[in-house]
């Protein structure tokens, strides 16, 4: 048979992502959740952005569960689990006022309008939180966790004495939701540092990881003894009329009803609505630029530490319409301040194995403070790196930190070699895991662990399993799934389908209760009844994400169709290109991967998928959406479409079945009418799906 094999450039740039996943994942768990990064943050940064530029030139290989898609963090133990009733996003980044710059052109575009009001608010190092009001009374108060589940910290959060326990107020909502950020000052920092100088006791690390641990407090008296602050930045749901059109008039209500927002926060409006004046540029954009490079200068003046400024579309209508990708809000970015430097001693170079087998050297390092975070480790992605930076063991080198969580190794202090060549020693890139000792396999610049039994990829790949993205056993996370494979519990995922009958060599372990065991056995047993698609994003298969995932699985129906199946007939499935169907088939082809699929289906493990789709009312249609709708914001209106089997297209063409417009949509609308191309309201695109035999309600 034959079949196209996959470009160079594709198999190089999944290893990568693979790699990169890994340790944003790592890093995320040691700064949101345990409040103890390793490392600091331009590292982070530099890993996250290689990250989304990767998976921007090759969206085939996006899935679900990448970093990109969620917001990092998870729900720490010890704490009750609050659902966001909507989700507490990530922003994307701009580094200059280039690409600050490019984001507002990618807004005006989306909208096709000439120029949008912005507003700019300092972006506060501090920990994210969401306060429920009811009746006027703060009624839940939680951490932003995973931005789908957090913390309830309410009792802690009512010793925090700038958030109101009430609000008052003629236009006050029934129920709403505001969004802010706990934070401790410069002063108080120092207050506690010295005070457990005093008592001989560890310093703190830096203000922001202070103020989160003193919210996770599992005592609210440890909490009410560290004078925490607060600034709200946004209203988040709303039961009952809205106060607000504007971000600047939100800010302005929450300001009058009694919570605390950021005096240095600033409005730009466009020049349709405001004069320009010869001290300013003209354009909302510029003015937005210039307060982001004023704020570069002036961060030392602030009793508080920043890390940015937040940018966002003042219009809430506009927002609305611009909408969620993955992650984040297309109507928002943050700015991110400068990398600061420091010099440090490089202890070591070791080598972690992720879950694809991918083997990625990173620095330990002599801790030492950049910007305000203790950083020990950083990443060096390859032994390429290693080599073109010129770094040696033993080195001083320049560490540099930007933005929140990870550091970069610089370069070398070449001068400060003099003397010391003895102590220094060059990288040996493993010819063994450092894990399993099986033989290392080389690609390029990439090194890989062939032993698809090797601990920390078993470990790694059960945790991905579990994830929210994949088959969501809740409790199933990290720690859990390094120590039953440490342990020998788990050699492969239909393991955890037979965890039950060891039910009570778990109990012996330390740290596991029955409750807890119950809950994590209800969890698996109801996770057998995930569909296909989800089973398929799962399994960890290269370049299969969830919305490829779901055109698979529709198609075919069952794991049984998929697994005969030829290359050339997953290939011709609408969406789905060479380099996916040749690893998917090759996947499915490998002895050892379909023997633990057949393990999970004799597990009890679902290996079918709700087919709806096929066949659904707008099977075979293309539709283009644009403007502002009322009933649905565009993320809605195009998972509806996707669900009864249409297709969306971002520009209007030759192939568009219709164009769905709300109000404005100038460009794609005027395309539509030269080409001719059907245009529906959204009271004709209803009664197009009733006529079609939908059901579902308005």
């Amino acid at each position: 048979m034959m079949t196209t094999p996959e470009p160079a450039g594709a198999h190089e740039a999944a290893r990568e992502i693979e790699e990169l996943r890994s340790l944003v994942r790592h890093h995320e768990h040691r700064y949101h959740v345990l409040d103890d990064p390793e490392i600091g943050d331009s590292e982070y940064d530099a890993l996250y952005r290689r990250l989304v530029n990767l998976e921007a030139d090759f969206p085939e290989l996006v899935t679900p569960d990448s970093p990109t898609q969620r917001v990092g963090g998870a729900v720490a133990e010890g704490f009750a689990v609050v659902e966001h009733r909507e989700p507490m996003l990530s922003l994307s980044n701009a580094f200059d006022g280039e690409e600050l710059r490019a984001w507002y052109a990618r807004v005006l575009r989306l909208l096709e309008v000439e120029e949008v009001a912005l507003v700019c608010e300092p972006k506060i190092d501090g920990l994210a939180i969401s306060l429920v009001y009811r009746d006027g009374a703060l009624e839940v108060g939680a951490t932003r966790g995973d931005g789908l589940r957090g913390e309830d910290i309410t009792a802690n959060l009512r010793t925090v004495r700038e958030i109101p326990l009430r609000v008052q107020g003629e236009d006050v909502p029934p129920a709403f939701e505001v969004r802010g950020e706990v934070y401790l000052s410069q002063d108080e920092f120092e207050r506690l540092n010295a005070a457990r100088a005093e008592a001989g006791e560890p310093l703190y690390m830096n203000p922001r990881n202070t103020a989160a641990g003193s919210l996770r407090q599992l005592d609210p008296k440890v909490t009410s003894e560290r004078r925490l602050q607060l600034f709200v930045y946004q209203i988040g749901w709303i039961e009952g009329a809205a106060p607000h059109t504007s971000q600047w008039e939100a800010l302005e209500w929450l300001n009058r009803v009694g919570f605390r927002t950021n005096p240095v926060a600033d409005q730009f409006e466009g020049i349709q609505d405001a004069v320009a004046s010869i001290d300013r540029p003209e354009e909302s954009i510029d003015r937005a630029v210039a307060f982001c490079e004023e704020w570069v200068r002036r961060r030392g003046e602030l009793a508080y530490a920043i890390d940015g400024v937040v940018v966002k579309v003042d219009d809430v209508v506009q927002q609305r319409q611009l909408g969620v990708v993955g992650r984040e809000p297309r109507w928002a970015t943050a700015y991110k301040f400068p990398a600061e430097q420091a010099v440090t001693r490089l202890r070591d170079i070791q080598v972690s194995v992720g879950r694809t087998g991918a083997l990625t050297p990173f620095a330990v390092l002599e801790p030492v403070v950049v910007g305000g975070a203790r950083v020990s480790v950083a990443t060096l992605h390859n032994a390429e790196q290693v080599e073109a930076k010129g770094l040696l063991i033993g080195d001083d080198v320049i560490v540099q930190r930007a933005g929140e969580v990870i550091p970069e190794v610089v370069a070398p202090v070449l001068p400060a070699r003099e003397g010391r060549e003895d102590e220094l020693r060059p990288f040996e890139a493993p010819t063994q895991c450092p894990a399993c000792t099986a033989a290392v396999e080389t690609d390029g610049p990439a090194s890989r662990c062939p032993n698809l039994r090797c601990p920390p990829r078993v470990a790694r790949t059960v945790e991905h399993f579990a994830s929210r993205g994949a088959m969501d056993i809740e409790g199933f996370g990290e720690k859990l799934a390094a120590r039953l494979t440490e342990l020998g519990f788990i050699e492969g995922v239909a393991d955890i389908y037979g965890l039950a009958e060891r039910r009570e060599e778990l109990l012996a372990l330390d740290g596991i209760g029955e409750k807890t065991l119950d809950n994590l056995f209800a969890q698996i047993e109801a996770s057998k009844q995930r569909p296909l698609r989800r089973l398929l994003v799962a399994l960890s298969i290269r370049h299969v994400g969830g919305e490829t995932a779901r055109d698979i699985a529709v198609h075919f129906g069952e794991m049984a169709q998929l697994r005969a199946a030829a290359v050339e007939q997953i290939e011709a499935i609408d969406g789905v290109g060479p380099i996916v169907a040749q690893a998917l088939h090759e996947y499915l082809e490998d002895s050892a991967n379909g023997a633990e699929i057949d393990r999970l289906a004799a597990a009890g493990v679902r290996m079918d998928d709700d087919t709806s789709a096929r066949g659904g009312p707008l099977e075979g249609d293309i539709v283009v959406v644009t403007g502002a709708l009322d009933r649905w914001s565009r993320n809605e209106v195009e998972a509806l479409i996707k669900e009864l089997g249409g297709r969306v297209s971002g520009a209007v063409g030759k192939q568009t079945s219709y164009l769905l417009a709300g109000a404005g949509g100038g460009a794609k609308r005027a395309r539509a009418e030269a080409l001719e191309t059907e245009i529906l309201g959204e009271d004709e695109f209803l009664e197009r799906l009733r006529e079609r035999g939908w059901d579902g309600e308005e």
